[in-house]
């Protein structure tokens, strides 16, 4: 079946449907990840999004459940430019095309993803629809299009209950404000307790639990948004307890401490973004998936420092909190896709919760 992907520019692309016929607005937001489709597609920090791969063939090794970073995808839409048809993997479970149409996810594939990631990097991440309807007149679905904003989307991923994985080492708090499975996994494969809480979970219920060490994961949508959950960030902050926050657990922190975020003009999303470790020098090749980072121009040196920079933009990685047993990335160390090259900050995350002993 004919489908079309439209641009609140009024930019039009003719495609094919896969997934799901219904149609749907979104933010169009494009990820240059070259493998890793299966963990793009269940990462919550999607929700609310339609996500373009810049890689020209997906679907090429099929699905495999194991491989999901949640228990369900969140994107909004999937737009490819050619899908594979016959999946080839010892794993593969299923095709891209079923798991769309069993999740209600709408899809367009055949359309220059080239041209459409160009004009997204040129004119910045903008609203679009994708249709299996003719429209002949635009000005209605664009004035839709531009009304259309990212809400409320970090309770709508995360848990809704608590719960434990257990282990025998460190115990550590996970804020789940949409996270990733691997980094309860990746937690949990150094011998840590992990237990997992919801996004609004009160500070004080969090370290009534004496835990060693609190996580903030990432998650989607615009940090201001999250009043509530940032006051309780701050408590957290106050407490002597060791924090590592990933990705919007990151920029909440720096939102709890006075300090400001802005929009990307397209954001950071893909497994082969260079950040330097401003401490070493050294440059690691990291997975990322944001559209918001923490301003650091007017940073209070007595708070907090630059940790970590990006080398392409040079906009900020991350911080280290002065006097605090606290330091946050925006990137992401447990990848799932992307390397695994920052890896060594869950072990730098153990330390210091050892010396906090």
């Amino acid at each position: 079946m004919k489908a079309y992907l439209i641009l609140e520019d009024g930019t039009v692309f003719t495609g094919t449907s896969i997934g799901s016929e219904r149609e749907v607005i979104s933010e169009i937001v494009f990820n240059t990840s070259m493998t890793g489709y299966l963990e793009v597609l269940t990462d919550p920090s999607y929700a609310g999004q339609a996500v373009v791969m810049t890689y020209p063939l997906i679907g090429n090794y099929g699905i495999c459940h194991k491989d999901m970073e949640s228990a369900k995808p969140w994107p909004d839409g999937y737009i490819v430019r050619e899908l594979s048809r016959i999946p080839s993997n010892f794993r593969s479970e299923d095709t891209i095309q079923n798991f769309l149409k069993e999740h209600d996810i709408p899809g367009i594939c055949g359309i220059d993803t080239r041209a459409l990631t160009k004009i997204l990097r040129e004119k910045g991440t903008m609203n679009g629809m994708i249709t299996t309807k003719e429209y002949t007149d635009f000005s209605e679905p664009i004035k839709r299009m531009k009304e259309y904003t990212v809400t409320g989307v970090v309770l709508k991923t995360t848990t809704k209950e608590t719960y434990v994985l257990p282990g025998n080492g460190k115990k550590v708090a996970l804020l789940d404000y949409g996270a990733k499975r691997n980094i309860a996994r990746s937690l949990n494969q150094r011998g840590c307790e992990v237990t997992v809480y919801p996004a609004d979970t009160p500070a004080e219920k969090v370290l009534a639990g004496k835990p060693d060490g609190i996580m903030l994961s990432n998650g989607p949508g615009d940090p201001k948004e999250n009043t509530a959950i940032i006051r309780e960030v701050k408590k957290l902050y106050e407490s002597d307890v060791p924090i590592f926050a990933i990705c919007l657990g990151h920029q909440l922190m720096a939102l709890a401490n006075g300090m400001d975020t802005h929009k990307l003009k397209y954001g950071h999303r893909g497994g082969n973004h260079p950040v330097k470790d401003l401490e070493t020098g050294r440059v690691y090749i990291s997975s990322q998936n944001h559209g918001y980072v923490v301003d650091t121009d007017n940073l209070d040196p007595t708070v907090a420092v630059p940790a970590f920079v990006n080398v392409n933009d040079s906009t900020n990685e991350g911080l280290k909190y002065v006097g605090k047993n606290i330091f946050t990335v925006q990137y992401h160390p447990e990848a799932c896709p992307g390397p695994l090259d920052s890896g060594y900050l869950f072990d730098r995350f153990l330390k210091m919760m050892e010396v906090n002993d």
